[in-house]
């Protein structure tokens, strides 16, 4: 006997209202940072809109935000749909909504803020990190719940992608959260240097896995059949696809890390795995487009068709380009450079962007039992979206390639031949390209926007969808249910589980031995913690957000030991929680920049840095002239890093704020010889106090322990 049942939609209308808000905040602050890149008297001086703030504010809006609320709205919808059932608690799902955007909030609020860990993808403050673990769990029960009250007996693929993006994406929260808290809005990382950086990037490259990746896989194998009224190509295809990714994906984090201080074996393991990953990328890829074959009439003329043939070609662009970039002769060239830029975009805008907008595309008509305002203003939408893409994506690779070549070209008489800023300021016209691009993409998006609310309003909202199926219990066993399928689809909770240490091997093998081998990480005699001022600062550093533009990480090549000084070692970086390493070079590497230059150097710098150094493309820090050093803070902060191991002696943590204003007084005495009068509370001299420390034990260390293999 069939029973009926509704379909939620208010939920699924809640989640794609939202992605379409978030898409054009995240949107419009990228175009902002990428035009301060270009005239960086857009920073306006002040702390809220500098480079440093808005760009972390930029990526987590677009990838938390937008696509975040793109995977919540495609999952509420095909996720019942294919089970056969509503949602399993409506409040459950309410929760998730209204807990999600109030954590999109808190942090819209708290990166301007300065507030951070100062980990990319993962600079969002202990409290807000606690809720989205709490949300996510959430999530997970309402979707199991579903799971196991479904009408359907057969697990599609799509859902198979879900729990294997819900299982991952916790680990990887969880894993890279720890910290330690010093405050409500302050903590340092549980890990240091190496161990820090490797879990960081075994995080960061995996929440692109699957954050970015796997979950809109599981759209991609539902709403591409949907709309193209066609089976998928091969669901043999994607059954290894997901096994497959699941597997290798978790492997590839050290490519991040090539030519770094990671142990060797680590940055070769990231390497292997990264290079396997073609196959089941380019497996899926060619599966979504092979669905279409038969549909390229309607190709032709369907918007949403047009989105994910676009879509799919950015996944497999971007799934071919990540192996390549993880080849050592290519990462030489590309690393540091805008050509990662360039990559991590063609994946955003094009696969996650398209696919996103091909949804909505979809959906809405669908929810609101209405056709869609105007497929011409879609098509325009697609038109304008792509050339978007390639005014954004085309110039970062032309500035990359310019900037590296140049980074490494030498005269005849084998000295350097460009200064560092000769290179930034022969690429500003690509950014400016770059910043074009970025507007147009966004105009498309508003297009999207305006044709989307002409949507709704023609149309009558379907908040409860009428369906019905045969219980579950009534359903026999297909005669050509398989072993694996009687094995792992019929038990959901099994799937988890096998999901679970499919995705844990890989993390284990990578991060257990760099924890427990000593030998991983030399250590080096002569590096000494920081002092109190200098942590201070280290903590001003990582508030502006200066890791965005600036690397403290010297690879053992000729032209960046000639440039920046003697290779980065291991043991440099036991104290640093967090670590600083970088991922990009808009500004050069700070690894040896202390006792470089004077006192007042710094200063001057912090204060008009074209006026040191002409073309530059930093921002001004003046408030860094006003701001007190918060000297409240610093016994806490003291006794945190002594929880961590740092070898503060016993007490220490009494007599630091005394330390503190000594070293503070005698670099107020030093600028004071160059007629810079300030205050030794100050927070620039806390941040000169910590430039200045950059690379400085390292130059007293014996040879026989700076030579040490890393």
């Amino acid at each position: 006997m069939m029973e009926q049942f509704t379909y939620d939609n208010r939920i699924v209308r809640n989640f794609a209202f939202a992605t379409v808000l978030w898409a054009i905040v995240g949107m419009l602050v990228g175009v902002v940072v990428a035009f301060q890149l270009a005239y960086p008297q857009l920073n306006l001086g002040i702390p809220y809109t500098s480079f440093g703030r808005l760009r972390p504010l930029h990526t987590n809006a677009v990838i938390f935000a937008f696509v975040g609320n793109g995977i919540f709205t495609g999952t509420y919808y095909m996720l019942p749909r294919l089970m056969k059932t509503p949602m399993w608690k409506r409040s459950l799902s309410n929760i998730h909504f209204w807990g999600w955007q109030l954590i999109i909030v808190f942090a819209a609020i708290t990166l301007p803020l300065g507030l951070t860990q100062g980990k990319e993808y993962a600079e969002l403050i202990w409290p807000i990190d606690i809720a989205v673990a709490i949300i996510w769990v959430l999530f997970g029960i309402n979707m199991f719940g579903t799971i196991l009250t479904r009408r359907e007996r057969h697990l599609y693929v799509a859902v198979w992608f879900l729990i294997g993006t819900w299982v991952t994406v916790a680990l990887l929260h969880i894993v890279n959260s720890f910290s330690l808290p010093t405050s409500l809005t302050h903590s340092y990382s549980w890990y240091a240097g190496v161990q820090d950086a490797l879990v960081q990037w075994w995080y960061g490259h995996n929440a692109v896995a699957f954050f970015l990746t796997t979950p809109y896989l599981g759209l991609m194998y539902y709403f591409v059949p949907k709309a193209a009224n066609r089976p998928v190509y091969s669901y043999r295809w994607s059954i290894i696809h997901f096994w497959a990714l699941i597997f290798i994906y978790i492997w590839a984090g050290p490519h991040h890390l090539l030519y770094t201080a990671l142990p060797d074996w680590a940055q070769s393991l990231g390497v292997v795995f990264s290079v396997m990953l073609i196959l089941p990328s380019w497996g899926g890829m060619l599966n979504g487009l092979f669905t279409l074959r038969g549909a390229w009439d309607k190709v032709k003329e369907d918007p949403v068709l047009k989105m994910f043939v676009v879509a799919l070609t950015c996944y497999g662009m971007s799934t071919f380009e990540g192996p390549m970039l993880s080849l050592k002769n290519v990462n030489a060239i590309a690393h540091y450079t805008d050509w990662v830029i360039a990559h991590v975009h063609i994946g955003a805008l094009g696969w996650n962007g398209f696919l996103t907008f091909g949804i909505l595309y979809w959906l809405v008509p669908r929810l609101f039992n209405t056709k869609l305002y105007s497929a011409k203003w879609a098509n325009t939408h697609f038109l304008i979206g792509t050339i978007g893409i390639l005014l954004y994506a085309i110039p970062m690779y032309w500035a990359a390639f310019s900037q590296a070549l140049m980074w490494k070209e030498f005269t005849e008489a084998g000295q350097l031949k460009y200064q560092f800023l000769e290179t930034v300021t022969r690429i500003k016209p690509m950014y400016i390209f770059r910043s074009i691009g970025g507007t147009i993409y966004l105009l498309g998006t508003v297009l999207m926007v305006v044709n989307l609310w002409k949507t709704v309003k023609q149309g009558i909202f379907v908040a409860e969808e009428k369906a019905e199926a045969l219980p579950l219990k009534q359903q026999g066993v297909p005669a050509t249910y398989s072993f694996w399928h009687a094995v792992i689809e019929r038990r959901p909770m099994r799937m988890l589980v096998i999901s679970l240490l499919v995705v844990s091997v890989g993390g284990a093998v990578e991060l257990i031995p760099t924890f427990l081998v000593k030998s991983n990480i030399p250590t080096i005699s002569t590096v000494k913690p920081y002092t109190p001022l200098e942590l201070q600062g280290r903590d001003i550093y990582i508030r502006e957000g200066c890791y965005t533009c600036h690397s403290q990480m010297i690879r053992p090549f000729r032209d960046e030991v000639a440039r920046y000084g003697d290779y980065s070692k291991s043991g440099e970086f036991v104290y640093d929680h967090p670590f600083q390493w970088g991922s990009k070079r808009t500004g050069p590497d700070l690894a040896r920049l202390g006792s470089k230059y004077p006192n007042s150097w710094h200063f001057r710098h912090m204060y008009a840095p074209e006026e040191i150094s002409q073309g530059s493309i930093m921002p001004s820090y003046p408030w860094l002239m006003d701001n007190e050093i918060d000297t409240s803070t610093t016994k806490v902060k003291i006794r945190a890093m002594q929880t961590l191991g740092v070898p503060y002696e016993k007490g220490y943590e009494n007599l630091a704020n005394k330390v503190l204003l000594k070293q503070a007084e005698e670099i107020r005495m030093d600028l004071s010889q160059s007629k810079i009068k300030t205050q030794p509370t100050k927070e620039i001299i806390a941040l000169i106090a910590y430039l200045q420390r950059l690379g400085v034990d390292i130059k007293k260390a014996p040879e026989s322990e700076t030579t040490k293999l890393h």
